[in-house]
């Protein structure tokens, strides 16, 4: 098993921090976006006697998950740092005191009072294969939570109150018994943050766009209100300078009826991995769970429409040739079986598998993870494919290790990330990354430009997680 790490101090506690991550980015990354009109020869899988390189990646999978921590889930990876870790012993602070709670205070019914104010096995009062109630997970919220790095807030500033301490015994999750039978294959990254603070919105804007968008002319409602220094007052969709921070939803379909047109974010015109990926002439998919019954008006009840982030930009509106890029998840499935699937593939499962507390539970969401891998495998891609299984975000969920400071967008919380794949290095990779990482190593792959800054100072994820020499 391998461990390789370098400390540091980042705000004030001690964390794996490659150098990368927080300088300029390198000389060779040139910081230009390939118009999306542009193109070169199309891309063609490596021959069979090609040399052990990154080269030999024909294809990548993102599988992206819904709101939990590393701390949440991984806590007890052997190997990983997690809550047996010195620093993890962080007891919650009531802010209305200032001084530790006594007991953890509880919100959700099931989980009695008077727990220590520690760190506790959810499954002991709610089993992984039922809900438990939402925690709040906002863009005000989780810097309040972080507090500067202690990480001593996200009781007393969540809805959900304890329970954002609990977490899930590691063995007894589905993909790590996955992950068990096939360890020579499977790296697992215990640095890895969620590219913004908030939610899933734009989270899942900052996997694609790694920028958060913009609503000029946004109705006054949607705008928080903090004071002179930054703190909220009133919670609200946008900041007080018209960023796109919380749930918002689209003009295009498909979207969410109830929200009046007035509300509804217009079409960005960020550049996008997509753009990338089409002006090289790379093909691509985002494949979501529900999408075409979406498209047709009969959403399943636990369909995300702010988890479809391409929806929001100008070239994938509705009616452009863009579109073509989005698609069902049965088509993934199909073409994971048949061999069809183009290189680049974004997977978001719909929401009943997606392990969102609230709506769906996290037995339910790992099984089915589980399934699409085992799927990849049983192709005819999967020696050529790297699949990487992240999170879009915390979920409100509490975690020891502070984030890097790098931009004022973030990175949140430390969430898992497991890459699958017959070139994985094995083990525990702890190089500090955040989401915007799986676009540098994508763009690295087919020979692209950063995207943006926060991109181009990425570590190479597959110079650390992956190895190219068996």
């Amino acid at each position: 098993m391998t461990k390789a790490r370098t400390s540091l101090l980042v705000l004030g506690i001690p964390v794996a921090m490659g150098m990368a991550a927080l300088g300029a980015c390198s000389s060779d990354d040139t910081l230009v976006v390939p118009p999306r009109d542009g193109g070169v020869d199309a891309y063609k899988p490596p021959p069979a006697d090609a040399g052990t390189s990154l080269s030999n990646v024909g294809h990548v999978v993102v599988i992206f998950l819904e709101n939990h921590s590393f701390d949440n889930l991984y806590g007890s990876y052997p190997g990983a740092e997690g809550l047996s870790s010195p620093t993890a012993k962080i007891p919650q602070i009531n802010s209305d005191t200032g001084q530790p709670y006594a007991t953890l205070p509880q919100a959700n019914p099931q989980i009695p009072e008077g727990l220590p104010n520690e760190p506790f096995d959810i499954t002991k009062h709610v089993p992984a294969n039922q809900k438990t109630r939402d925690l709040v997970h906002r863009w005000y919220q989780e810097m309040g939570q972080i507090n500067g790095g202690k990480m001593d807030l996200f009781v007393t500033k969540s809805d959900a109150l304890g329970l954002s301490f609990g977490y899930y015994p590691t063995a007894q999750l589905p993909l790590v018994k996955l992950i068990n039978s096939m360890p020579s294959n499977v790296t697992v990254c215990d640095h890895f943050f969620h590219a913004a603070f908030g939610g899933s919105f734009l989270n899942h804007i900052w996997l694609i766009a790694a920028a958060t968008p913009t609503f000029p002319g946004a109705p006054a409602s949607m705008r928080a209100q903090v004071d002179k220094d930054g703190n909220m007052i009133k919670d609200g969709v946008l900041t007080p300078e018209g960023d796109v921070v919380n749930t918002a939803y689209s003009v295009n379909a498909p979207y969410r009826k109830a929200t009046p047109v007035a509300e509804r974010v217009p079409n960005q015109t960020l550049p996008t991995i997509g753009d990338q990926l089409t002006a090289a002439s790379v093909d691509w998919a985002w494949y979501s769970g529900g999408w075409n019954d979406a498209l047709a008006d009969k959403p399943d009840p636990t369909f995300q429409y702010h988890h479809q982030p391409f929806v929001y930009f100008e070239p994938y509106a509705d009616g452009k040739p863009g579109r073509s890029h989005l698609k069902d998840e049965a088509e993934f499935i199909t073409a994971s079986k048949s061999g069809t699937l183009p290189p680049v593939s974004f997977v978001k499962p719909v929401g009943t598998d997606n392990e969102h507390p609230g709506y769906a539970d996290l037995e339910t969401g790992q099984k089915h993870v589980v399934e699409l891998i085992q799927g990849l495998m049983n192709g005819p891609s999967w020696n050529d494919t790297v699949v990487i299984v992240t999170y879009d975000e915390n979920g409100g969920f509490w975690d020891h290790v502070a984030p890097p400071k790098t931009d004022k967008w973030g990175p949140g919380s430390r969430v898992p990330a497991i890459v699958f794949s017959k070139f994985a290095r094995s083990g525990v990779d702890s190089t500090v990354y955040d989401t915007t990482a799986i676009l540098r190593f994508i763009e690295k792959r087919w020979n692209m430009p950063a995207l943006n800054d926060r991109v181009g100072r990425q570590e190479d994820l597959s110079a650390h997680a992956l190895r190219f020499d068996r």
